[in-house]
């Protein structure tokens, strides 16, 4: 045993399969532990390096074998694959990951801290509250076509809906569903202030989410999920490669020397990039009204690209710009914008 240097873990909800080896690649052990004979195993294991896979549980309990002493390292799902052998199971799966990390260029994740995880945790649930309330828009909408009502498009028409109703003779049951309807979009409305409350006070206190609303077009909601989930940077070797990670840079097709660039990857986390692209769409509608260097290198783009083309652009140099102010620990400058990498 002691001549284990790192353990593979394939993580489940409720057992572990750990694969251990030297610094060789012998196979010294192969061990299913449950959640509890887990923690107890690592606490008088000597120190290695422990690899799992990014995904739900590996960031808590990276942190938790970090405490032991041992060194703990994150792999993208989509880097272990490869590595996985013949048929598939969990004890493969656990080989596979020590298999990844022994790559001398393999990419890790960096784990993230609890208050980074509530963070991100809270913009899932007000993802989710804004799904929930467009889908009950929707279905109102729905219901009243059915009845020959149309109302006109737009969040606006709700508080209106009392006088809506008694406009048009519908069925006492429709009415009572529609009303029904409007208290939980109303309900859903509460929720969602509530939380643009709560991110707006841990946003005050969050250093980097100051600085990252320094960046034009970038608004609380964006800079805050930049905050929770681009962590300190360190884990992307240039500004490039944060852009890369989040699907805005173009794919490649090359070979034979030619260089055949395609459109963007989309790579990466949607959200993330959704909201840059909105960012980018919003500093874009009153460009007109902007100066600087970034105003005019957009200005420019817009003679010669489509619009659509330039959001994208834009985005990619947004996710940049928010790279590279993390990383540094500066805030945006406006004379920098154009050549920040």
């Amino acid at each position: 045993m002691q001549d284990v240097t790192l353990v593979g873990i394939d993580l489940g909800k409720h057992t572990f399969h750990l694969h251990g080896q030297d610094g060789k690649g012998k196979v010294i052990f192969r061990k299913k532990l449950g959640r509890k004979q887990l923690i107890e195993f690592f606490n008088t294991f000597h120190s290695c390096t422990v690899v799992m896979e990014a995904c739900a549980g590996s960031h808590h309990m990276a942190r938790k074998l970090t405490t032991f002493g041992h060194q703990v390292k994150l792999i993208s799902p989509q880097f272990v694959r490869p590595f996985v052998k013949s048929n598939k199971n969990d004890f493969v799966d656990a080989e596979a990951i020590c298999e990844a990390a022994s790559r001398p260029a393999m990419r890790f994740v960096t784990p993230k801290t609890e208050s980074q995880q509530t963070l991100s945790a809270l913009h899932r649930v007000r993802e989710s509250y804004v799904r929930d309330r467009t889908k009950t828009i929707n279905q109102m909408h729905g219901f009243l076509l059915e009845f020959g009502v149309s109302l006109p498009v737009g969040k606006a028409t709700i508080t209106r809906l009392p006088a809506i109703l008694s406009e048009h003779a519908l069925p006492p049951r429709l009415v009572a569903i529609i009303e029904r309807l409007r208290d939980h979009f109303q309900c859903l409305g509460e929720q969602i202030g509530e939380i643009d409350k709560e991110m707006a006070r841990q946003l005050a206190e969050d250093d980097l989410g100051q600085r990252l609303l320094t960046i034009p077009g970038v608004g609380p909601i964006t800079a805050s999920v930049l905050s929770a989930e681009m962590g300190d940077g360190k884990q992307y070797g240039c500004s490039r490669d944060f852009a890369a990670s989040i699907g805005l840079v173009p794919r490649q097709y090359s070979t034979g020397g030619k260089t055949n660039l395609l459109g963007i990857s989309r790579r990466g986390d949607k959200n993330i990039r959704r909201l840059l692209v909105s960012c980018a769409r919003a500093y874009m509608r009153h460009v007109d009204k902007q100066s600087g260097r970034l105003a005019e290198w957009v200005r420019a783009m817009l003679t010669r690209r489509h619009s659509n083309v330039v959001a994208c652009a834009l985005a990619n140099k947004l996710a940049r710009t928010a790279w590279a102010i993390t990383a540094r620990h500066t805030v945006f400058d406006p004379e920098l914008a154009r050549s920040m990498t």
